[in-house]
């Protein structure tokens, strides 16, 4: 099962729910939150780029007692740049211009291009075991993560939940009352690009209409801006979570696309 995040902060959980959740603080990405012993956690920062769009600054992970720090073209473990690939006790760290992959023998594989997008797969051991912005993984939508006993949090309520308190951080949180538009204008776009013959082997694999939302919050946000982050970020991530789930994506980027 796969968690992820990417583009214009958008999030899926491990249990489906796809959310979108603005924050520039450090948050708890996915933990292990069973245990008074932690066997893992990930934290990460997003900050607006020179241009105007979310990326992930840094990755902060702990696995046992091993502590690894990533940025772009930067591996640090345990306070100290390394060369990949790099293996120490049960953790293996790949990197090349385009991804970090980040292999754990406990049940964890992490993949970040750097960029915008990040996915965690864990083992289904840790099944309700997990809190963060990925959510409790207990495999039911919604329940536990939006709605929590007898109260139900929106999406920003629920981000601004996992912020890791740092006694020295600036950053605000987003505003929880604020609602998304309905961006209903873009949804025909949205749907004939993730429905072109290039993705044919996606359809059955992955639920369509989740990408088609997302897509369409992408319009939106970039008000008629045509620079490729507004539409290739949602439409990459679909083509990666179809090669995940065994499809195979054919080619959609052009010379004058993506």
């Amino acid at each position: 099962y796969v968690c992820s995040t990417w583009g214009n902060n958008h999030f899926k959980t491990f249990d489906g729910d796809v959310y979108q959740f603005p924050g520039v603080c450090e948050y708890n990405f996915v933990s292990d939150c069973q245990e008074t012993y932690k066997e893992f956690s990930v934290h990460i920062q997003r900050a607006l780029n020179s241009n105007d769009h979310p990326e992930i600054q840094y990755i902060l992970m702990k696995i046992k007692d091993i502590t690894v720090y990533l940025k772009p073209n930067v591996v640090v473990v345990d306070g100290r740049i390394v060369k990949t690939p790099y293996y120490t006790s049960g953790v293996l760290i790949e990197s090349n211009e385009i991804y970090t992959k980040i292999y754990a023998k406990l049940g964890m594989v992490l993949m970040w291009n750097q960029q915008d997008a990040l996915m965690v797969e864990l083992d289904n051991k840790f099944n309700n075991h997990t809190c963060g912005l990925c959510g409790d993984y207990n495999g039911i939508q919604i329940y536990n993560e939006f709605i929590n006993g007898d109260a139900s949090y929106n999406a920003i309520t629920y981000g601004n939940l996992q912020k890791i308190s740092k006694p020295n951080a600036k950053c605000e949180d987003p505003d929880e009352t604020r609602a998304l538009p309905s961006c209903n204008e873009h949804r025909d776009e949205c749907q004939k690009l993730l429905t072109s013959t290039a993705f044919a082997d996606c359809r059955l694999r992955l639920d369509l209409e989740m990408y088609i939302q997302a897509c369409m919050q992408d319009k939106c946000a970039c008000n008629g801006k045509e620079d490729s982050f507004c539409l290739c970020s949602t439409i990459s991530e679909y083509s990666r979570q179809c090669s995940h789930a065994g499809g195979r994506p054919g080619e959609w980027r052009t010379q004058d696309f993506c």
